[in-house]
């Protein structure tokens, strides 16, 4: 009778162990991303406030329970904006099992492209990388998920015809450019839409580290004398652009940025917001503290007892991250709603991107669609323009020219099949 006791009693604590082990496993079920930034290198500017955006969302996320019953862990590795350090990184990121990666970096995008690939893992590259990557067919595992710089110079040629007047024909368009091959990947639409549209040009391109541009404004404003400009710059430069272009006489309202040069930063350097009245910035998220998604982080933090980031007040950056994270969280969640409550792989999350559809997180995103076709999302920006002491948006979100960008995304096609 003592032994069927003891028999009885170990398999109810067996029991009662394995139920419990059960549960703690339902409460720690987990999906992880990799997310890579910039805190520390040449691009911190961006990266720190991009980053303390991401991880806010995540952990806005997880405070409601996380995505459909999975807490989202997200392991971050400073790049530093060097490539050996984001190759690394990448491979941490994979051993921690991660099923997506946030990419941080052109070079970076372009060394990891292949990797993506062979290994099924989705990584996303808003706002930078290549542009060719909008088609899914021969990027699979590449999402830019935001408008590339095809895509942004083709609506900011677009902006300057409808400040023009609605036609471009016989007008000088000055482009200011990074020389670097960043700066130089808008050239072919800006080609194309020259000859569509009829207009001239000019290029303008401005060395590394873009802190000196004196000689190519003063070309710019003396000699070629534009009708409007457009700019891609990064880093220090695009403060330095609107300084130069204000001394020279050039008004700032025919000026617009492509969207690394139009920061809260960018402006507080070039002088305050006084000095850049007028500045026009292509932007691929909303600006500014106004929308749902932004208001329920405040609360959170207030719920907590903590003060908010001072990164919140770098909008423009601070915003972008909340955008890639809303995005990433958005594809896990159709993945794991696809596999019934299932855990997920990085194949399942990419066919999650590929069903995002009417996603605009209270307009603080564009109307997001991606299909397996199109990775980008349809390359719809908005122009904000310094006014009145802060950046207020002029119109809404829009896309242009989508038939001359197809046509040099396929004609890329064409070159590397």
């Amino acid at each position: 009778m003592k032994k069927l006791f003891k028999f009885g009693l170990g398999a109810a604590f067996a029991v009662a162990g394995l139920a419990a082990a059960s549960i703690a496993s339902a409460q720690t079920k987990e999906v992880v991303i990799g997310f890579q930034t910039d805190r520390t290198g040449p691009t911190a500017n961006i990266g720190v406030p991009l980053g303390t955006g991401y991880n806010d969302y995540v952990a806005l996320v997880n405070s409601k329970g996380g995505v459909e019953g999975y807490k989202v862990k997200v392991v971050e590795i400073d790049n530093e904006y060097k490539v050996p350090q984001g190759v690394e990184g990448y491979e941490r990121q994979k051993k921690e099992g991660a099923v997506l990666i946030g990419l941080f970096g052109t070079p970076h995008t372009q060394a990891l492209t292949a990797r993506l690939t062979d290994d099924k893992i989705p990584g996303t590259s808003p706002g930078f990388g290549s542009a060719a990557a909008a088609d899914g067919q021969r990027y699979p595992y590449l999402f830019p998920i935001a408008a590339s710089y095809w895509s942004q110079m083709a609506g900011a040629l677009q902006f300057a015809k409808t400040q023009l007047g609605g036609s471009l024909k016989g007008k000088k368009i000055a482009y200011i450019m990074y020389d670097n091959p960043a700066g130089k990947e808008p050239l072919p639409i800006l080609e194309d839409v020259a000859k569509a549209e009829g207009f001239d040009f000019r290029v303008f391109a401005v060395p590394p580290p873009g802190v000196e541009m004196g000689a190519q404004i003063l070309d710019l404003t003396q000699r070629y004398r534009p009708d409007f400009v457009v700019t891609h710059l990064f880093g220090r430069s695009p403060s330095v652009s609107v300084k130069e272009l204000k001394r020279s006489g050039y008004p700032l309202r025919k000026v617009v940025a492509m969207v690394w040069g139009g920061a809260e930063a960018d402006i507080d350097a070039a002088g305050g917001y006084a000095a850049s009245e007028g500045y026009n910035t292509l932007q691929f998220a909303g600006v500014g503290g106004d929308f749902p998604v932004i208001r329920e982080i405040l609360n959170m933090y207030s719920s907590q007892g903590r003060e908010p980031p001072k990164d919140m007040r770098s909008s423009v950056m601070y915003n972008r991250g909340v955008l890639i994270a809303a995005t990433h969280i958005e594809a896990i969640r159709n993945a794991i709603k696809a596999k019934g409550g299932a855990a997920v792989t990085g194949e399942d999350v990419k066919k999650g991107f590929e069903s995002i559809s009417g996603f605009t997180l209270g307009g603080l995103v564009p109307p997001l669609k991606i299909t397996p076709q199109d990775h980008e999302g349809g390359g719809w920006v908005k122009v904000y323009q310094v006014k009145g002491g802060s950046l207020q948006p002029v119109g809404d979100w829009f896309r242009a020219y989508p038939d001359i960008l197809q046509k040099n995304i396929q004609a890329d096609a064409n070159r590397k099949s």
